[in-house]
């Protein structure tokens, strides 16, 4: 199969992926129009859609709103552009000159063009860049803009990539919103006429919205119909713009920026836009799951093939409250557990014994740590587990000896008031001498104490984003911050190649699949309550894989919400991705502990199916009744199932769940009863898990494909 093809005498280019195919061509005009994407396609099928010399346009509709590859502002064109330009001479449109292309193998199965236009009057070059895998229908699409003049010229808007979809009645649009501590609100509702924002103001990826979409006709369903889905890879403020036009049509545009910035390009400058990644499916929400999940763990995360260790993590334990002696005690606890990897949170640097100092000032405590952290490392290790600690390193205190020596460092405008959140403030990691020194301590830090792990969180949102005394600092700042993070995070890691990385800003805050190429794991929610949990991390799974889910068991009452649930219910939710303890264990009773013992064994026997394979879900959150998950392995031979319910009403019946992802003509053991089934019973006629009596009842499930004939 060729990923990429192209017929010259239509200019028609065909990319090509095991079920899907994405049609463009270059028009009479020179601007690079979109043909198809969906269902596969010969070349000469596509070439049938190249429709015929466009009529006399409108004086009022204009060029058609959808339909190009990267919509400009400029011409008659009236639409949400991708691209706005603003030239030395006050010139904003932009007129599309082909200049050739490329067509490459950067890797084998995987391809990539490159087309090359220039402005026809102006010193613009602007390449779009796509790539295909043979492994994968995910599109990825992103574009570069080169300044070949004399003279600065400035990007009001410059997005990755615009995606137009076929034309159908009424489309839907899936997405999440939320807050802090209620990430991952999923919603599915119709697309409404004119334009459609989906945003982050705040210089992270946000709580409030995250950067993916998913788009059908209205009609699809968890295992049937089209979906075209969209992510953004930029941890940065983002913006998506949705359209649906009178004529029918319904596109949309996204990418890096924030409001009002305008990003200067300087004589010789490049901007790379950062990835946009899509992909169609007809088979439902959940084949465009699967597809995501798929993708992520083979083309983005940093070490796909690794199992997630057990964690423990001391925050809800001990909170600031931090010594050498009483994590010593929680380590203890922790391994008796199972517990692999034990990480402590805030409190153990500085002057930090709450949220108001320290922040900045990172040497462990002198009164918690007199000796530093190796005794504490030592113990962790000789009770075989691995270390990790939280970090904070875009953050500062005012009451911190970082702030007193640089308060220059912080983002801030001249006679404004320098807002704290949380008594923080944000350090301006678009500076070098900032982002250096971030990287100083952090890589000293991991190879002085041979950390293994860092919990890197991010606590507030930008304010006062400002750079006194750095020219169009206010503009280069929005995109500079996300770099540099990136980069400081690529250097730690480069030195460090066993270090592992878990992203959090306050939980959600900061998920994208930028963020996730170089981590290994993210904290989907400061919220810890099992029953607010499964509708977090059902709408967390929409995009991103279990392997990358981070989910604690904590104390009841719990801590936010005060809602108390049995233990058993928060294992079976926290084993729906990568398991982790965070009660207080000193508390936990004999009893308590020892079945903790036996659900971290029960994981670790399933962990494998859970963090690498593929995901069903079988039943969405809902209040009377179960709610269901199913992870399957890759070859069929193992699978399973997790099933939690709130309040069960009386007089309701139980429903059977029906199974899927099975070997048709196999059966399937019950690793807990020994009980055989047969899949075409699991998966036609279903089964009905035993539930304990009363609310909170949870149950799991682990089916090992019988090897003899049925």
């Amino acid at each position: 199969m060729s990923l990429i093809s192209f017929a010259p005498a239509s200019g028609v280019w065909l990319l090509s992926t095991a079920r899907t195919s994405y049609a463009l061509r270059i028009d009479d005009t020179g601007a690079p129009c979109h043909l198809a994407w969906g269902p596969r396609l010969t070349l000469a099928a596509a070439g049938e859609l190249v429709p015929p010399p466009a009529a006399e346009i409108s004086s009022f509709e204009g060029r058609p709103a959808a339909g190009e590859e990267l919509p400009v502002d400029g011409g008659a064109r009236y639409g949400a552009p991708s691209l706005r330009v603003r030239f030395a001479d006050g010139t904003r449109a932009f007129d599309w000159q082909p200049v050739g292309h490329r067509a490459s193998e950067p890797a084998s199965g995987t391809a990539e063009l490159a087309l090359e236009f220039r402005d026809r009057n102006y010193p613009l070059a602007v390449t779009l860049h796509y790539r295909v895998h043979e492994d994968t229908d995910v599109v990825e699409r992103w574009t570069v803009l080169r300044n070949t003049g004399r003279e600065p010229l400035a990007l009001a808007r410059a997005d990755s990539a615009a995606w137009t979809l076929p034309p159908r009645d009424d489309y839907r649009i899936s997405h999440v919103t939320g807050q802090w501590s209620a990430e991952g609100v999923l919603h599915r509702e119709p697309v409404p006429h004119g334009e459609t924002v989906l945003t982050s103001r705040r210089g992270i990826t946000s709580h409030h919205a995250n950067p993916w979409l998913m788009l059908d006709a209205g009609e699809a369903t968890e295992d049937r119909g089209e979906v075209w889905s969209a992510a953004l890879a930029w941890s940065g403020s983002w913006h998506v713009t949705v359209q649906r036009t009178p004529d029918g049509r319904t596109a949309f545009t996204g990418g890096a920026g924030h409001d009002g910035a305008s990003l200067p390009l300087g004589p010789g400058e490049e901007y790379v836009t950062p990835r946009y990644a899509a992909v169609y499916t007809d088979g439902g929400f959940g084949a465009a799951s699967r597809a995501w999940h798929a993708y992520i763990l083979a083309h983005v995360l940093p070490h796909p093939e690794e199992l997630r260790p057990v964690l423990f993590n001391s925050w809800e334990a001990t909170g600031f409250d931090v010594d050498e002696a009483g994590q010593k005690a929680l380590a203890a606890r922790a391994a008796e557990l199972g517990v692999e990897l034990y990480v402590v949170d805030d409190g153990w640097y500085g002057g930090r014994r709450d949220d108001t100092a320290g922040l900045g000032d990172w040497e462990p405590a002198a009164k918690g740590f007199p000796d530093g952290l190796t005794p504490l490392i030592e113990e962790v290790h000789r009770l075989g587990m691995r270390f990790g600690l939280w970090v904070e390193p875009e953050m500062v205190n005012p009451d911190s000896d970082l702030y007193r020596a640089h308060p220059d460092w912080v983002l801030h405008f001249p006679h404004r008031t320098r807002t704290e959140l949380r008594n923080q403030l944000v350090l301006n990691f678009a500076r070098d001498d900032v982002a250096e020194w971030a990287y100083g301590w952090l890589t000293r830090l991991v190879a002085d104490n041979g950390i293994d792990f860092l919990k890197w969180d991010m606590n507030r949102a930008f304010s006062e984003a400002g750079w006194p005394g750095r020219e169009n600092g206010e503009d280069v700042l929005w995109t500079r911050y996300t770099h540099h993070l990136y980069e400081v995070i690529d250097r730690l890691r480069a030195d460090h190649p066993g270090l592992r990385i878990e992203t959090c800003s306050g939980g959600g805050g900061r998920v994208d699949l930028a963020i996730l190429s170089r981590t290994d794991q993210a904290w989907p929610s400061d919220n810890t309550d099992a029953a607010d949990r499964v509708s977090i991390q059902h709408g967390f799974g929409q995009i991103y894989p279990a392997r990358t889910m981070a989910a604690w068991v904590t104390d009841v009452p719990n801590q936010l919400t005060g809602r108390s649930v049995p233990l058993r219910y928060r294992f079976h939710v926290a084993m729906a991705g990568v398991l982790a303890v965070g009660g207080d264990l000193a508390r936990w009773t004999a009893a308590e502990r020892a079945q903790g013992a036996e659900w971290v064994a029960e994981y670790k026997k399933v962990r494998h199916i859970v963090q690498h394979g593929t995901l069903h879900r079988l039943r969405g959150p809902v209040d009377d009744a179960p709610c269901a998950v199913q992870y399957t392995t890759m070859d069929r031979r193992e699978a399973f199932v997790l099933v939690w319910q709130r309040a069960p009403r009386h007089g309701t019946p139980r429903p059977a769940l029906r199974l899927a992802g099975l070997d048709p003509t196999a059966r399937y053991r019950d690793a807990r009863t020994g009980a055989v089934h047969h899949a075409s019973v699991l998966t036609g006629y279903g089964i009905t898990p035993e539930l304990p009596a009363g609310d909170w009842s949870s149950t799991s499930l682990h089916l090992i494909r019988v090897d003899e004939e049925a």
